[in-house]
């Protein structure tokens, strides 16, 4: 007989708390850049040709990136509730969910970088 070299799983049962509460604040954060990126774009509205040219065109090149961070944002937090729920993945797991949040926070930085506002 040989023994099990594999050490059986450790599971761990407060291993949602991490990604609870990464969820409760990158939902709600991501809502409210949305609808700030996208309300947004009319700050422009009263603008001369030139300048409206200018603002459009880095409009749709930031909103483009915002919603890409958007996107990225929310996978790292569904990874973080996909993880195993074993101790071995607890730092990757509070990793990623404390990464959810800031994703949403650069990405509505990158967004008010990138646009050229009037």
């Amino acid at each position: 007989m040989t023994p099990d070299l594999v050490a059986p799983a450790d599971p761990d049962s407060r291993q949602w708390i991490a990604p609870l509460i990464s969820t409760l604040a990158t939902l709600p954060g991501a809502f409210f850049a949305y609808l700030f990126a996208g309300l947004s774009g009319m700050a422009c509205d009263s603008c001369v040709d030139a300048q409206a040219d200018r603002f459009d065109s880095s409009f749709d090149r930031a909103f483009t990136v915002f919603g890409w961070g958007l996107v990225l944002s929310l996978v790292v937090l569904a990874v973080s509730w996909m993880l195993p729920w074993q101790r071995r993945f607890a730092p990757w797991r509070i990793g990623l969910a404390v990464a959810a949040p800031f994703l949403v926070v650069f990405s509505g930085i990158a967004f008010g970088g990138l646009v050229d506002w009037p």
